[in-house]
């Protein structure tokens, strides 16, 4: 079987390295809020190209700090609303719903997978108070229309880049951006699975405003600059020293394995032919988190390649709006991306990946008749 994301093969191409940082955690004594963390946050600003990087919990506690942190700096209040993307994981809306805000979704370009920018600003309305983009599959949503929609309309641009770290904007090509310094504020999931993964729960914000940043980092810390001084009413996110010393080895070998997944992922879209089976071009700048692909017989597809020793998955068969979670979305019509939550199916596509895997998974994909 070639498994779909094997984390022990991915991880193990670092074995050693990860074994000694955590060694050094294990002997200094200390676990939350030392060294490492520091360490890591400093590299992890230079990568993106932020001032500042918060380390917290996880990528949802990324997407609830920056907005609570806006709420506390009174740029939006209870009720406002926040423009997001109806096809992304859930955790985009989750955020916004725990903060006492309202989600307005958005359909996707059915070519390019991300929010559609011509029908943003139709969705803008006198609450409206920040625009969050998802950065889905590893492709970047930011567009330079989306800047200007931005700006004109006075919105927050909140990027969800939990699936795309490393993955580049370019508009010129002297001066490229990472995708996590493109807006006001971004929120980054470092869960096991991601293509920076920790070994466990992880994530962090990144931005270059300073007020941002430090309400951030209070709110996470039960709200408090200063041991029991509590200036917020604030949660438990930090990053753990274990955490935040294996994704500082990780992130060195990140542009690496991104090349590597950019490979794949550039095999695939060359020899996959099967007319049965629907690719959407990437551009050389993505990461490929996830590599989708598309049929409208998708889950015999799925059967027909586990059949063949290929395990899959599928992101996301149920679409937010139709979750049980949200009966207020229940009554929306949003047909892309009910069109792509009933079509996709994710292949094998990681920095583990021997050719011979991916040449099988080609195969088998080209032989399917449906």
């Amino acid at each position: 079987m070639i498994k779909y994301l094997p984390l022990n093969r991915i991880n193990g191409l670092y074995d050693a390295e990860i074994r000694e940082a955590i060694d050094r955690v294990l002997q200094s004594g200390w676990y939350l809020r030392g060294e490492a963390t520091a360490r890591f946050e400093e590299n992890y600003a230079r990568y993106i190209g932020t001032r500042y990087c918060i380390g917290c919990g996880n990528g949802l506690d990324a997407l609830k700090l920056i907005l609570r942190a806006y709420i506390e700096m009174g740029v939006m209040y209870q009720g406002d609303e926040v423009i997001v993307p109806a096809n992304t994981y859930i955790a985009s809306i989750l955020a916004v719903t725990e903060c006492g805000l309202k989600p307005v979704l958005v359909e996707p370009d059915i070519q390019t997978l991300e929010i559609d920018d011509n029908l943003i600003e139709p969705a803008i309305t006198e609450r409206t108070r920040a625009l969050m983009i998802v950065h889905l599959y590893g492709r970047c949503a930011y567009t330079e229309k989306i800047a200007d929609i931005c700006r004109r309309h006075n919105l927050k641009l909140i990027e969800d880049n939990a699936q795309a770290h490393g993955c580049l904007y370019v508009a010129n090509e002297s001066q490229p951006a990472r995708t996590g310094s493109l807006g006001h504020a971004a929120a980054h999931s470092f869960y096991p699975g991601k293509n920076l993964g920790a070994l466990g729960d992880a994530g962090a914000v990144t931005t270059d405003d300073a007020e941002l940043a430090d309400i951030v980092r209070a709110l996470g810390n039960y709200g408090s600059h200063q041991k029991y001084v509590h200036d917020y009413e604030g949660c438990n996110s930090r990053i753990d020293e274990l955490q935040a010393a294996v994704l500082d080895v990780k992130l060195r070998h990140l542009d690496a394995d991104n090349a590597r997944r950019r490979q794949i992922t550039a095999n695939y879209e060359f020899t996959v032919t099967n007319a049965q089976v629907y690719l959407r071009q990437t551009d050389r700048y993505s990461v490929t988190h996830i590599f989708p692909v598309f049929s409208p017989r998708r889950d015999d597809l799925q059967r027909f390649l586990a059949e063949n020793g290929i395990e899959t998955q599928i992101h996301y068969p149920i679409p937010p709006h139709r979750q049980r979670c949200y009966p207020a979305f229940h009554g929306l019509s949003l047909p892309v991306t009910e069109q792509l939550s009933a079509t996709e199916l994710s292949i094998p596509c990681h920095q583990a990946m021997t050719d011979y895997e991916v040449e099988t998974v080609v195969q088998a994909l080209n032989s399917y008749l449906g």
